[in-house]
């Protein structure tokens, strides 16, 4: 310290010397410019040495004074915090199984860095950078479009994949090709008066104004404060909105689910997107950038964005499965293996047969994006569960899912006494997972609605359950689903099983 103040103190004791020396040669000019030169230098020599210590003894600081940790510190703490969006992209749960482009990504990081990485859902991008700057969180594990005014709150690691933004627009029922064309825009310069209805804190916002400069005409944009890109979209197939922006990718993907949406307009040239890490963990994002410029070569990178943004998400089908006067009486060729086993679950057979075709249309080599194979469309981990894989025999296959209908009906026993109302929730909880009808149940509890009818009650919250004022609710514990699918798969089951009572004795 001595040795500090010293160095500290050495201007000073010149300046005492050189004042002396002004004194005593009062016309000496030359003595005055050498003396503001060493004292300059002095002070110029010390503060350098001042900054060079701190910056040795301290971690690095935010602009609001909080300690950006490097990561060693986090190896040290054993944890990596990161915010992540509860979406049908990001992160979600399907079958029990927790699934997501995002956290795949995560998972792959914590192998690397072989830390565990702690999740924040938090589906708000404002909450998402306070919570980096306040050091909640050390990592917004988003696809967040780069940006100049972003660049002032985060910094970006490299970038992970890129997209363009496009226009989403209705495509009105029974009009014909050339009407098309005349009704839907069909470009950029066509969207001056239009209203278009944005997420909150989107970089949409900003790209629809510099827009609306650009084609001389305004844009009017309104932003929603609540819902989420991919609950505009559906606003949009529904009728509720007319146009909003959104990823191209995530467009893409909705438009399995939305098959009378347009996305075919850009609104901007190809941007990349990449992560949010806090300004000033260096250490952490150049750990990061090495792995992300890594991985991206890796072929399992490759299919982990086509299973994601390219699949599909539907099963893949070679059966027909439909029922004609030619059939005399027949469904499938696993008629005979289907009536066996409905007894065993004291079930109508024509009732499991329209579940098996609605999961695999008869096909036993199906495989769905996700991974459930087979004529059950078993997931992985259910199948080991039950004592089948991909390589089982149809006969095997059905067995197992029996086995796990039987579970479920075990479950739900206690809550839902009555075997007619049961076949619901049962059918609901073999596609989403018994989580999520749990948290439809909780929630209809909550609402005062009667958890044991299906109709109008324990359907009408899963419904819900990609409405953040429901899938972030305290009671709910396996976060958001696209429950319209699951509503849809509960009907079209029950609604082909009446057709099969109709056509096939029983």
């Amino acid at each position: 310290m001595r040795r500090y103040l010293k160095v500290i103190l050495s201007p000073v004791k010149h300046f005492l010397g050189q004042c002396q020396l002004f004194f005593l040669k009062p016309f000496s000019f030359f003595c005055v410019y050498s003396y503001m030169k060493a004292f300059r230098f002095n002070i110029i020599i010390t503060t350098i040495f001042i900054l060079f210590v701190t910056a040795c003894q301290s971690p690095v600081q935010t602009k609001k004074g909080r300690t950006c940790p490097d990561i060693n510190e986090i190896h040290k703490q054993n944890k990596l915090t990161a915010c992540i969006h509860n979406n049908s992209i990001d992160y979600f749960i399907l079958k029990g199984k927790p699934m997501g482009f995002q956290l795949e990504l995560l998972n792959n990081l914590s192998d690397y860095l072989n830390i565990p990485i702690e999740i924040n859902v938090d589906n708000d991008l404002h909450s998402n950078f306070s919570k980096i700057a306040s050091g909640k969180c050390d990592l917004v594990a988003v696809g967040l479009t780069i940006t100049g005014k972003r660049k002032d709150t985060i910094s970006f690691t490299e970038p992970i994949y890129s997209t363009r933004q496009v226009l989403v627009q209705r495509i009105p029922p029974g009009l014909t090709k050339r009407q098309l064309k005349d009704t839907l825009i069909s470009s950029q310069l066509e969207l001056g008066g239009k209203t278009i209805v944005v997420e909150k804190g989107s970089s949409f916002i900003k790209r629809l104004q510099d827009l609306s400069e650009e084609i001389g005409k305004k844009i009017n944009i309104k932003i929603n404060d609540t819902a989420t890109s991919e609950e505009l979209i559906a606003m949009v197939s529904n009728g509720i909105i007319d146009y909003t922006v959104s990823d191209e990718n995530v467009a893409m993907v909705n438009k399995n689910y939305y098959d009378n949406i347009d996305i075919s307009v850009p609104v901007s040239f190809v941007q990349n997107l990449a992560w949010g890490i806090r300004c000033g963990a260096d250490s952490l994002l150049d750990t990061i950038n090495t792995w992300i410029n890594e991985f991206k070569k890796t072929r399992k990178f490759k299919l982990l964005y086509t299973k994601y943004f390219k699949n599909k998400r539907s099963t893949k089908h070679n059966f027909k499965g439909f029922i004609s006067s030619n059939n005399k009486g027949i469904i499938s060729p696993y008629d005979n293996i289907i009536k066996d086993y409905a007894k065993t679950l004291h079930w109508d057979w024509r009732l499991l047969a329209s579940l098996i075709y609605q999961e695999s249309h008869f096909n036993p080599q199906a495989k769905s994006w996700a991974g459930a194979f087979g004529l059950m469309q078993l997931m992985p981990a259910t199948a080991t569960r039950f004592g089948v894989d991909s390589l089982s025999s149809p006969t095997q296959q059905i067995q197992a899912g029996v086995k796990y209908l039987k579970w479920l009906d075990k479950q739900l026993k206690p809550d839902v006494p009555d075997s007619a109302q049961r076949i619901y929730f049962i059918l609901a909880s073999y596609n989403a997972g018994l989580g999520h009808i749990r948290d439809a149940m909780r929630l209809t509890k909550k609402y005062n609605r009667d958890t044991k009818i299906w109709k109008d009650n324990v359907a009408y919250f899963l419904f819900e359950k990609s409405n953040p004022k429901y899938y972030l609710d305290k009671v709910v514990k396996n976060g958001y689903l696209r429950g319209r699918e699951t509503k849809n798969y509960v009907n079209k089951t029950i609604e082909r099983y009446k057709h099969y009572k109709n056509l096939i004795q029983n």
